[in-house]
This record gives C-alpha cells, structure tokens and sequence, in this order.
C-alpha cells in the first residue's frame, strides 16, 4: 500500500538566518516503496493520503512527484526562428526603417542609419571573405565604442566567421594571451596579425576600413557563397577574469537569437523604432553587443554610442540625445546620486524613462537615494552572463498591472528558461524561498568554454544545466534575488558572510562615497571581512569610526574587521568589482615596512 506514495514536511525557518540555514534543510522528503522504507524502521511513521497531509501540515507542506525543485517563467514560451543567422534576425525587415539613425556618436555627431549599417554589414562581409577568412576562422576586435562596432561584429558574424571582443585599454601582453587563447586569424586594431584599422589613420602594414568596405564592392559573389548556419560558432567573448583566469566562451548564433527572442519578448509593437538606448557599456563585452546593441537593432532603435564614461559627458549625451533608456552599472548610479557635478545640469529635460543595471549588485540605500533625486524613471535591476548569452533575468513585463518585479530584485524569469537554485554542498535542488546556487537551463546555453573541457564538465552537468556560482533564491510570486556569489562569500569562523550586504551598509553612511569588501586570510577565523572605503572630502570619520558604524548594523560574526580609507574603488570595465585585486593590496599594506613613509596615503585599522 505504500507504492507510489510520498511523505514530505517542511520545518518553518527564518530565512534570513544563516544559522538555520546552515542547520537543516528545510524541506525533507521520502518516496515510499517497500524497497525503501528500511530507514524509517525504528521510528514512528505516519502516513496520510495527500489531502489529509496537506491538511495536517497547514501552508508549510511541499508535497511534490518531482524529484527536483524547477522553476519556469509564468509568461507563455515564445518561438524561436530556427532559419535566421544572429545578422539576420536583427536586421529583419530593415528595409521599413533604412532612413532612421540606428547609432550617433555623442561626441562626434556621427550618424549612422539603418541603410547603411545593412549596406557595410555586407560589405564587410564580401571583405573578409575576399582576404580569405573562412568559415569558423576568429576575428579580434580591439575597438573602443565606435559607431561602426555593430557592423564590423555582425559583418564577422555575416562571413562566417567569429567575433572575439577585447578590452582596448588591456595591456598589449593581455591582447596577446587573448589572440592566442582563440588562434585568432585576424585582429581588428594592431598587433602582428593581419590588421584593419577603423578611422582615418593610414598605418603602414595595415588595411584601412573604408579601403577594406570599397574592396568589399569589388568582390566577386562566388567568394561568399558559403552558407552560415544557426548552429555555428558566431562569438567568443571571455568570461569575467576577476574569480579566475579568462576563458573563450563559445556561442552560437541559435544562443544568441534566443537569448534576444526571451529578454525582448514584452516589447510592444508600438515600441518598436521609438527607443533611443545608451551606448555607454563596452561593446567588447556580451552585454554591450548584445544586449545593447543587437536588441536596439532588431527592435529599430538608436544607440548613442559613448566611448568613454565621463559624467558630464553622459549628463549631455542623456539629455541632448533625449535618451529613454540606459543601461548603467551601480558605480555610476553613484555618481548620478552623489557626484556635485549632476547639479549643473537641468535635469528636467532628461527624457529617460528607465535605467537598467546589471554586474554587480546594488545597494536598496542607493537605489532609494536614486529614486528620490529622479522620481519618474524606473530602475531595473537585470541577471545575465556570458555563459548564457546574456540577460537571464529581467523586469520588462507585458502586464501592465505588474510592470516590474520586486525593489532589489533581478526581475523574474524569461520565457524558454528553466532555473533551479541547489545546495552547493550536495546539490539538491532546493524550494522556494531557499537560498541556494542558481541554475539554469535553455537554448541559451553556451557550448562550451572555448579548448577547455574541463572547465566546461564544472559549470554544466550532464542535464544541461549552467551552475552559476551565484546565491540566491526565488520567492512565492517568482521574483528572483541574488544574494551574492560562492566564490566571494566570506567565511568567518565557519559563518558565511556576504560581501554585498556589508558594502550596501557601508554607502548608506553618508559619508561614504564607495566601498569593497573582501576576505583577508586569519589564523584563527579562516577569512575575516575586510573593507576598502572611499569617504567623501568633507568626512571627518576615522577608520575606527566607520567600523563602528558597520558593526552597529550587523551580528558580531559580520563584523568588519579591517578597514582602509583608499582614493578609488578598481572596477572592471563592466563594472565589477576587482575583488583579488583589492585583497592583494591590503594584503601587501599590512606587510611590515622595514623602510615606512612618514607621509603615508592611506592607512589601515585592525580590529
């Protein structure tokens, strides 16, 4: 009689409590049969048919025939075309819009419209087929954000080829690992590969772009006759480098077509080619190609490109260029909240309408202090990585009556996508409400980490499914909210403490301007919290101040313990944090000096 049947309870917990959360799990389960009930002897057992057990438990029962805890989005799958190249899909129907601008520079003025980017992509792509890149063959592009980025990435794609972004202000010995970690066959810039050149400098050795896109006119059809298909390789961007060492993620135009059909699926058609969208995230990195530019593209509207961030300059570009959308990053939510310098600009012509961060998290006091100083523009927290093709979470909604998800969440989950969050320690799959390791599972997927199958058997099991190595946890109306990552929790006497809370605390001091924490090694604790601060001019707080402060707000095993006044905060050009970076610095501070400067800039204090 017990076949089939299953017994489930549920211990009410705080789930803010770590201690409890470290202490049981919150949710046990058998499956009965009359193979498995050896270890329940010896104890008492009840068992109830499932209404009655529903009944009994009250709203703490998880009765479930599944073995795994798998959530999906609430909204309709949608299609995916499974015929169109990434070129294709964003340039669809581009015909309707060849007059419109689809991307001006903000400093220079430089137009380009829909015509023409349709127009270059092909001839770029008649180009490189006309200097010999095959198919499959990896293209390097050492570009800054320049109003042709789109078109030379797409016009790679369109060839055949495969686009690999680099971070222009990297160290040219950085630029060299990248080149050959990919085998690169070209490179967009310099370096003793095969270069192109994007502007009007004539540099011996290399091809000039506009002599390169004329080249392109002369080419004969015969050279680019080669069919692309959805399940080539397309781009190799590299995945963040601040938890380890660089690794080519490998994406497909089917990942990236539908990473696009899922995070653009609540646009509506009376949005399409009315959206003017900041270019300001590198174009190198997935975000900025991607989410940027190919999404602004395949809904028909303009990107301003910015090359560089300057805040004057983006105050200027947002409300010249009346931009209704901006994708940013928290440190320069920062300086739009904190910076004198907003002051001197009319912020009543602004036309933004929303901003959308992603990266790194951000803090419930600067998106308070946020909303109160510009009232009226929406604040998106997204979820995405390279690995996934991009956005993963999101808060654009077609229902109109819940537009965005939850204050400080990463929105909830897209269409086509499977997620689940596991206990890092067994990997069971875990229930709502349940801090736990995000999962996810769709089309896309990355192939693989680029020569590197071992990395790639870590992040993606047998199942499909891509282990984040974020933490965090869905709640009952399927909002989604990270809490931080494994690799950057710190362990404090067996205690995990995330960085990300004590760095929200440590900005909600007004004083303080931006802060990091990080692990320091201790022979006693393991790790103890360590915090770079970057104060205001006019603080007149000490070190030791400030960690009164922190702890104040927090339980004693969260504690700061030492804390260093420093001029900046080092973030990567996606605006991460440069965590292993800061960690070695203070590590070398607290090194005795045999030699000490009298006249230190900085200094540090231990408790």
């Amino acid at each position: 009689i017990f076949e089939g049947m299953r017994l489930a309870w549920e211990t009410p917990h705080d789930s803010t409590n770590p201690n409890q959360q470290k202490a049981h799990r919150n949710v046990t389960s058998h499956s009965l049969s009359s193979d498995n009930l050896s270890p329940l002897k010896g104890k008492a057992q009840i068992i109830f048919p499932r209404p009655f057990c529903q009944f009994l438990m009250g709203t703490h029962a998880q009765i479930s025939s599944e073995d795994e805890h798998i959530f999906r989005s609430r909204f309709q799958s949608v299609p995916v075309p499974d015929d169109l190249t990434l070129p294709d899909f964003v340039l669809q129907d581009v015909e309707l819009y060849s007059g419109k601008v689809a991307f001006v520079d903000a400093m220079t003025r430089k137009e380009y419209n829909y015509g023409q980017v349709n127009r270059d992509i092909k001839r770029f792509a008649k180009a490189l087929r006309s200097l010999g890149l095959g198919k499959g063959k990896v293209v390097v592009v050492v570009l800054p954000n320049v109003a042709e980025y789109a078109v030379v990435a797409l016009g790679i794609m369109a060839a055949g080829g495969v686009f690999s972004g680099a971070n222009p202000s990297a160290h040219p010995s950085e630029i060299k690992k990248q080149l050959e970690a990919v085998d690169a066959n070209l490179i967009m810039k310099s370096m003793d590969l095969p270069v192109i050149v994007v502007d009007e400098e004539r540099v011996s050795g290399a091809t000039n772009w506009d002599e390169l896109l004329k080249a392109g006119d002369r080419a004969s059809i015969d050279q680019i006759n080669e069919p692309v298909y959805q399940t080539d390789l397309c781009a190799l961007p590299f995945s963040s480098g601040t938890t380890g060492l660089s690794k080519g993620v490998m994406l497909t135009h089917r990942n990236l077509v539908a990473n696009l059909c899922s995070t653009l699926f609540s646009v509506r058609p009376e949005m399409i080619g009315q959206v003017t969208t900041l270019g300001l995230m590198p174009f190198f990195h997935i975000y900025g190609i991607t989410g940027i530019c190919c999404a602004t593209m395949r809904n028909k509207g303009k990107v301003v490109v910015m090359e560089r961030y300057e805040l004057r300059t983006l105050l200027n570009a947002l409300i010249e260029h009346e931009v209704n959308f901006a994708p940013i990053v928290p440190p320069i939510i920062l300086s739009l909240v904190k910076d004198p310098i907003v002051e001197e600009f009319d912020l009543q012509k602004l036309k933004l309408q929303a901003i959308m961060t992603a990266a790194a998290p951000l803090a419930p006091e600067l998106l308070s202090a946020f909303e109160n100083k510009f009232p009226g523009i929406q604040v998106q927290e997204a979820y995405g990585l390279t690995e996934h093709s991009c956005i993963t979470l999101t808060h654009g909604n077609p229902n109109y009556t819940h537009s965005i998800a939850k204050r400080n969440s990463v929105g909830f989950i897209l269409p086509n996508l499977e997620i689940k969050f596991i206990d890092p320690n067994n990997g069971q799959s875990l229930p709502k409400n349940t801090q736990g390791e995000l999962c996810v599972r769709s089309q896309c997927v990355m192939q693989g980490y680029y020569k590197n199958e071992e990395e790639t058997s870590r992040i993606i099991d047998e199942k499909g499914w891509l282990h984040t190595g974020d933490i965090g946890y869905i709640d009952g109306d399927g909002d989604v909210f990270i809490v931080d990552r494994i690799k950057e929790l710190i362990k404090y006497k067996g205690f995990q403490v995330p960085p990300a809370e004590l760095e929200a605390i440590l900005l909600g001091h007004p004083s303080v301007e931006d802060a990091a924490v990080v692990p320091l090694p201790d022979e006693g604790a393991g790790e103890i919290p360590a915090a770079c601060v970057v104060m205001s001019k006019t603080a007149k707080e000490s070190e030791e101040d400030i960690i009164n402060y922190v702890a104040s707000n927090v339980a004693s095993y969260k504690r700061v313990r030492v804390l260093q006044f420093v001029s900046t905060i080092p973030k990567s050009p996606s605006g991460k944090i440069m965590r292993r970076l800061l960690r070695d610095k203070m590590m070398e501070k607290m090194q005795p000096n045999p030699n000490p400067n009298p006249n230190p800039i900085s200094s540090v204090t231990i408790l």
